[in-house]
């Protein structure tokens, strides 16, 4: 079995794994001043393997309105929050960059009625957001980014999958690198896709077979793309706007194609939420409506290898013979989420955690 294949032990010890991590250099509430905002992300938005905008964000808002900005990484990423507003402990965090549809969901299941995570950003003007790309209802979390969860493949060593049924071939054995549904983003957005494909009813068949052609599941996408680009398999799941990332680093755009199966990719969407419980809300309101400017959009867009989530700003042209969309884009609603997910996941795990 090769390293970081999900298998029985090593997923029980995953999904049991609550050690709370914070990058070194990020503090307490207790020890920031009223200058300083801390603001919760996810570690790639920080420090990708490939790309991340974090670095600049920081370097960019803090030169503009003579604040610090702290990152606030968490091992379980939301799922930290989350737990902490539900014990009514210090979040210390003033906002979130990088909440989904699915962290909105689960923070919905987790925490009752009279316990709010976010507030809602309602004294910024979001008259340039994407209207397909708003995902709460409520809009508490606004957009700052999107992009297509795909196939990213090496055509030099297999070629592109056409369908979920053709990476079950042979041909794909051993081939396929991804994040684990139960503690990424990108994994749960898979195994979204899968069930689309292939049916609420049927997708845990299809399941057994992926895993018989040695799907590998690892903890997180930084692991799963490192270990694509060390060539431990041909093909990965991520991003399609993964070639912005080759273009900008000179890769060979043949070890970075995009990969459609069943003409499909699923939609990835992102956004910043300001915590209910934060005493600098003025300053989140500065730093969300800084995040959706055109410019800045333009920029993180490039850096994060996605879209820009605003109408008045796109990706420099240079890049835009390189960003590939799907015929079809598949996205299931919050409200869907919110009564199948966790369910769907859980059945998904359990079938894993078997083997």
């Amino acid at each position: 079995m090769k390293q970081g294949t999900v298998t029985r032990r090593g997923y029980l010890a995953g999904a049991s794994a609550g050690t709370l991590g914070v990058l070194a250099g990020c503090v307490s509430s207790a020890g920031s001043s009223p200058d300083t905002l801390r603001v919760g992300a996810r570690e790639a938005y920080v420090n990708a393997v490939s790309t991340s905008a974090g670095e600049w964000v920081k370097k960019q808002f803090e030169k503009r309105h003579g604040t610090t900005i702290e990152w606030v990484i968490k091992e379980q990423g939301m799922n930290d929050f989350i737990q902490r507003r539900k014990e009514d402990a210090p979040l210390d965090a003033d906002a979130y960059v990088g909440v989904t549809p699915s962290d909105l969901v689960r923070a919905d299941r987790v925490l009752t009625n009279d316990i709010d995570l976010f507030s809602p950003l309602d004294t910024i003007d979001t008259g340039s957001v994407v209207d397909e790309y708003w995902f709460d209802p409520q809009r508490r979390i606004v957009p700052t980014g999107a992009s297509h969860v795909c196939i990213v493949y090496n055509d030099r060593k297999v070629s592109e999958p056409a369908s979920f049924d053709a990476l079950l071939d042979p041909e794909y054995s051993d081939g396929l690198l991804m994040a684990n549904p139960q503690t990424t983003v990108t994994g749960l957005d898979f195994l979204l896709w899968t069930i689309h494909a292939k049916g609420r009813d049927d997708y845990l068949d299809y399941w057994e077979q992926l895993m018989k052609n040695n799907v590998r599941a690892l903890k997180s996408w930084n692991s799963a793309y490192s270990a694509y680009e060390s060539g431990e398999a041909p093909m990965v799941v991520s991003y399609s706007t993964d070639q912005i990332y080759a273009t900008n680093e000179g890769k060979p755009l043949a070890k970075h194609r995009i990969g459609f199966p069943n003409d499909t990719g699923y939609a990835y969407i992102s956004g910043v939420g300001k915590f209910a419980d934060t005493d600098r809300g003025d300053l989140v309101d500065t730093f969300a409506q800084f995040l959706i400017e055109s410019k800045v959009q333009r920029r993180t867009a490039v850096l994060n290898v996605g879209f820009p989530a605003v109408e008045d700003a796109s990706l420099p042209k240079k890049y835009q013979p390189h960003v590939k969309k799907p015929e079809t884009v598949i996205q299931y609603s919050v409200d869907e989420l919110r009564k199948h997910a966790d369910r769907w996941r859980s059945k998904w795990a359990r079938q894993v955690a078997s083997k």
